[in-house]
């Protein structure tokens, strides 16, 4: 039985509230937990965003399916490069504006092993 990914609880401006994780402004979800985003690890800004090293974790951890929030007003980009890495994994990959990426992500969460970044402010 694959080990199931955490449902994100709460989701308001600054902070994102999921099952079994100490709240915080930005987070890594993955099959069996999750752990706070700090993009400090990769040197991650809001352009050109989300780099390969963000996700790598994801799949480590067994998500075949990557969720990317862009932020409340979508300002965090998503770098090329990492779209093409996924797909190079045959990951399948969602990026969309925050809150429509929690919803997308509990959803998935449901059904098959997600993996998630997110971002709860711009």
């Amino acid at each position: 039985m694959q080990t199931p990914s955490p449902r994100i609880e709460k989701l308001r401006w600054g902070t994102i509230e999921v099952e079994g994780c100490a709240p915080a402004k930005d987070l890594k979800l993955f099959p069996g937990g999750a752990r706070a985003w700090d993009w400090g690890e990769t040197g991650t800004r809001h352009v050109p965003g989300i780099q390969v090293d963000d996700v790598r974790e994801l799949i480590e951890q067994g998500a075949e399916v990557v969720v990317l929030s862009r932020g409340m007003h979508e300002r965090l980009q998503v770098c090329p490069e990492t779209l093409s890495w996924l797909e190079q994994q045959g990951v399948a990959v969602h990026v969309l504006q925050t809150e429509a990426a929690a919803e997308r992500y509990n959803e998935l969460a449901a059904s098959c092993p997600v993996g998630g970044l997110f971002h709860s402010t711009c």
